[in-house]
């Protein structure tokens, strides 16, 4: 797909939050959602990621299968999301409007941004370390405030520089990950520390889910990152290119990981980053690998802090009905969350790989049943039919609150409770199978078994697509 429109300089900012993309604005190729999401995969907390599997329990070689399940699975839901950017034009979080209400989505998007604080503060950990590491400073607070400050600049510019610089961590990612795994097996005998261990149902569930967990919480976010794409792009091609490059640069980074934790233990538990760089070798390549972590965490943080404007924005203009904001608003609305981030990270960074286990495993339980709720709305009942403007009018035809909706979500949260396997908290039926996690999968499946028969028997869907007058759109109302 070739470029369309008339885009704006790539520097400048970027002017648009949660209104409608035109056609005469879109631009840009299915592959870009490659580069995007294969550049925001190879970074070091999905390596880390990849090491809790076998930090928890699992032998790396069961671990990476896992994981590598766990990420196609979740792979396909989050890519189902990324699908609907291009024909909509929209934000993910405004499009469960059409599900929830106007102002009922309000719910699933308070969560949304507690997610992208939660990954926003835990990665700026990470990246903070790396940041002292290059310009040799041992307060880890120096090296947090200039990678928070590095991850506004790039999101107050937007879109078309986040994109820039996802492709760049592509080709950092490839080399410098590609470098240390050839380290990895030079400096060890990687053999003998695989293949010790025997199928462990339980901790092959929590490798799964980690890998699932992982993709699903992209879901809220994806299509952010898809909508500026062409109207009439493919909506399989979307799917295969987000799909492929998620699924490609996460198992990567995870089976990096998986075999970085079965052959150094405690060295690499108590120091991620410092341990990458002695892994490297010599200064100065370490150097390199430490640029290598700082791009990659700064593509994915820059997605967080993005989202989360836009998510705080969609839950503002649910009640205030706006659908465009100043740029300074735009400004102070990235600001303020990339600045709440740091503090998060400052005071958060203690026990980094426990909490960041149990956070990611907390976030399937309360996305799982949007993302069902969601994807069987658009698919399976709306038919990809949205009232686009209704989505911003309280009185329209999604209204203010879907009262349904809303039911299916909560029950479709507290129905995983038993099934929990926390840190703070295990479910009954969780001790019956033994530990094992399989609360991600009771959520998706039971909500969308519950909402899609109320909703087939209560849902109006337009007979075919309706898009704001004077959007350079085909409006189906005229």
């Amino acid at each position: 797909m070739t470029q369309v429109g008339t885009p704006e300089n790539s520097l400048a900012p970027e002017r648009r939050t949660i209104d409608v993309v035109p056609d005469a604005e879109r631009h840009g190729s299915p592959f870009s959602q490659f580069t995007l999401w294969f550049g925001a995969n190879m970074q070091i907390t999905a390596i880390v990621d990849g090491a809790l599997a076998v930090v928890f329990g699992a032998d790396a070689l069961w671990a990476i299968l896992g994981l590598f399940i766990g990420n196609v699975a979740g792979g396909a839901v989050m890519a189902l999301h990324a699908a609907q950017g291009p024909r909509m034009g929209l934000p993910q979080m405004i499009s469960s409007r059409a599900q929830f209400g106007v102002r009922g989505a309000v719910l699933p998007l308070v969560l949304v941004v507690l997610m992208y604080l939660g990954f926003a503060a835990t990665g700026t950990v990470l990246a903070g370390q790396a940041v002292n590491k290059i310009i040799h400073v041992d307060n880890a607070a120096v090296g947090i405030v200039i990678f928070g400050l590095l991850t506004a600049f790039v999101a107050v510019t937007g879109y078309k520089l986040i994109h820039i610089v996802g492709r760049i961590a592509s080709v950092f990612g490839i080399v410098g990950f590609s470098y240390l795994a050839i380290r990895l097996f030079t400096e060890y005998d990687v053999s003998s520390f695989v293949g010790l261990k025997s199928f462990d149902f339980v901790t092959f569930l929590l490798a799964i889910s980690l890998g699932a967990g992982w993709q699903l919480t992209f879901g809220p976010y994806v299509a952010d990152y898809s909508r500026y794409l062409p109207r009439s792009t493919s909506e399989r091609t979307t799917f295969w290119s987000t799909f492929a490059g998620s699924v490609i640069g996460s198992q990567w980074s995870m089976t990096l990981g998986a075999l970085v934790a079965a052959v150094a233990g405690d060295a690499f538990l108590g120091n991620q980053v410092g341990f990458v760089g002695d892994l490297a070798g010599p200064a100065a390549i370490a150097f390199l690998i430490y640029l290598v972590i700082l791009v990659g965490k700064l593509t994915v943080n820059c997605l967080n802090a993005y989202g989360g404007f836009m998510s705080i924005l969609t839950t503002v203009t649910a009640f205030n009905g706006q659908t465009r904001i100043s740029s300074v608003a735009r400004t102070a609305y990235i600001v303020g969350f990339t600045a709440v981030s740091v503090v998060i990270a400052v005071v958060a960074s203690a026990d980094f790989l426990d909490n960041f286990k149990n956070f990611v495993l907390l976030l399937l339980m309360v996305f799982t049943p949007w993302s069902a709720i969601n994807l069987t709305d658009y698919y399976l009942i709306s038919k990809e039919r949205v009232d686009v403007p209704a989505l911003y009018d309280p009185s329209g035809r999604y209204g203010a609150w879907n009262a349904a909706a809303l039911g299916c979500y909560v029950i479709g949260v507290v129905a995983q409770i038993p099934f929990l396997a926390q840190k703070l908290y295990t479910g009954p039926i969780t001790d019956m199978l033994g530990g094992a996690d399989i609360s991600w999968i009771v959520g998706i499946v039971l909500t969308a078994a519950i909402y899609y028969p109320l909703a087939v028997r209560s849902s109006d869907p337009p007979a075919s697509m309706i898009y704001p007058r004077g959007s350079s759109m085909i409006d189906s109302r005229l």
